[in-house]
């Protein structure tokens, strides 16, 4: 990354992504009864037990996942980054 960009923000957005993973999962699961026929219940229990493990892995904060915000040397900061 040095020489080729300015980092201008890094967010760990790992405490937001419980809700996320867990909103993933209601739409996953109200979608199923649509979807059993073509990929069946292993495929649901498998995509059940990954959502939820990660959603409880990021929950207790054994898990991160960070943005980070980078642009050009020479380029404006991002708008929001300016004035600060």
């Amino acid at each position: 990354m040095e020489n080729l960009f300015v980092l201008e923000d890094i967010h760990n957005i790992g405490e937001d992504y419980d809700r996320t993973l867990l909103e993933w999962f209601k739409n996953f699961d109200a979608a199923w009864p649509s979807l059993r026929a073509k990929y069946g219940d292993a495929f649901y229990r498998r995509w059940k037990y990954y959502l939820l493990v990660c959603a409880g892995a990021f929950r207790s904060r054994s898990q991160q996942l960070y943005q980070i915000v980078m642009t050009r040397p020479g380029t404006s900061a991002p708008r929001g980054r300016r004035g600060f």
